[in-house]
Order: C-alpha cells, then structure tokens, then sequence
C-alpha cells in the first residue's frame, strides 16, 4: 500500500475535483464499437450511424460543454484524438483558446498503444504531439490512452520526449511521481465513479451522475483524514447533448462554489506535485 503522501492540495484543500472531456474520433474507416443503436450490423459493414453519432462531439458537443465551463470559471482537461487536430483544427484551437488543457489521447479511439511496437508508439507520440500543438498552440504535456491501455515502457517513452503526466494507471486513489532516469513523469490515476458512460451502455438518466457526485464527495468528507481526487468525466458526443450538459453543468456549479474543494486539470495536479514532492 502507498504511503500516505507528504503533500496536499493547493489551498490547503482535501478534496480536489478534476473535470475530464473525452473528445473522440476514429480513423477514417473505422467506427466505434458502441452507439445508441442495439441492434449490430453484420461483421464487416461500416456502421456509418454511429461515426455520425460520436461526431456530433466535434461538432456541437463540446462547444455545449465549454459553454457550461465557462458560465462557472472552470477548466477541464480534454483528451483529445489528434485525428481531430487534422479534421477540425478550429475545434482544437478553441478549447485551447478557452483555457482548457488539450492532452493527447493518442491519434485515433482505435490506435492503442499496448498493440504497438516501441518504435509505432514513438511514432504515433510524435505524430499526436506534433499535430495537437500545431492546432492548440500550446505544448502538449499529458497523454491517456484509449480505454487507459498502453504498454509498461510507455510512460517512459512519453516522459523521453518531455510530456509532465500520463493517466493510464488505476493501481491506487492518488496521483505519485514515477522516474525513468533522468526524467520524471507524473501518474495520475482515473477514477470513474463519476462517468457519463453508464448513461450510454446502461440507459441510466443524466441525473444519476449528479447523484454519484454527490455521493462521492459526501464520502470523501466524511473522512476528513485523507486526500481525495474526484475525476468528472464525460464524453463530448454523450453528454454533450442537452440533458446530459445540463446535469454535468450542475456538477460544474457545485463543485466550484464549495469552500473545500479544489479545481483544476490534470496538467496543474502535475506541476503541483513536481513542484511539492520527490518520488
């Protein structure tokens, strides 16, 4: 079990809060394996409602949700596919611009790290790297992987070529520093008590995601002897629609008017702790 860390949040807060956007794409050809749809198509055919379907995340989804962001002063951090820096460049430009955190979420939903070779996977850094910073005009400082699967070597790849913190780690409830010789990367881990997915796959009504936060900050300060981190994520193309936005707005609103909470991305938590700790 990991020691209990040296170190708290900004403020002196116990509790801190971390909004996360999922702004996803697939490659050209592919499509993603879920959408409102349970009927499957035949192996083999192109699911073209469903492409349409998560596009609606590019298009209308996130624009909504920075819309909510920014009637309350808060930032999110926006794992972003880099296929989308090449499709949409403006929509990359403007969640930059609104002072969102554009993280990479490697090229496409369907290039996944752990079935990469080491040189595929630098490759396929130096692509999303390049083509996001080329769009947002910002550096490119945090990865996570699609569903979280990369490879053991890769958070040592990312940290070779300067990125501060990667997400594919769900080993324990903090965030630590890990080193790779000279370099350091931050883990931040991914919770998903609080998830817009179970909307998708489950046909639960937006309000339960309200629900769920509720009762996991009522949880965390129950405790009052230990740190937390509370991840909100949601998915452009899911919650992005109108009831799904008003409910995570909701969630937007409490969380930035309560007294013992801090609010930030994933890229302020790891200059927090490179700047606080030594691993």
């Amino acid at each position: 079990m990991k020691k209990k860390p040296e170190w708290e949040w900004p403020n002196g807060k116990r509790i801190a809060v971390v909004f996360n956007v999922c702004l996803e794409a697939w490659s050209d050809g592919k499509a993603p394996g879920i959408s409102p749809m349970g009927n499957p198509l035949p192996a083999g055919v192109l699911d073209t409602m469903a492409i349409s379907w998560a596009a609606y995340g590019v298009e209308v989804g996130i624009h909504r949700l920075m819309d909510g962001f920014a009637r309350h002063g808060a930032k999110a951090s926006v794992m972003t596919n880099a296929v989308i820096a090449e499709r949409s460049p403006d929509t990359v430009k403007a969640v930059a611009e609104r002072g969102h955190e554009v993280l990479s979420h490697s090229y496409a939903m369907d290039v996944i790290p752990a079935l990469l070779s080491d040189d595929d996977e630098r490759k396929n850094i130096a692509r999303c790297t390049m083509l996001l910073e080329k769009a947002s005009g910002r550096k490119i400082v945090g990865w996570l992987s699609p569903r979280g699967t990369s490879k053991l070597t890769t958070p040592k790849l990312l940290a070779e070529v300067g990125y501060r913190w990667y997400g594919d780690v769900f080993d324990t409830d903090l965030p630590y520093v890990m080193e790779h010789g000279n370099n350091k990367i931050v883990a931040i881990p991914l919770s998903y008590d609080v998830n817009d997915m179970p909307s998708m796959k489950y046909g639960h009504p937006p309000r339960m995601m309200l629900e769920a936060f509720n009762e996991v900050v009522g949880i965390a300060r129950a405790r009052d002897d230990e740190l937390r981190i509370i991840d909100v994520t949601s998915h452009a193309h899911i919650f992005g629609h109108h009831r799904g936005a008003h409910f995570y707005e909701r969630i937007i609103e409490q969380a930035m008017t309560a007294p013992d909470i801090w609010v930030g991305t994933r890229a302020e938590i790891a200059d927090h702790l490179l700047g606080t700790t030594i691993s």
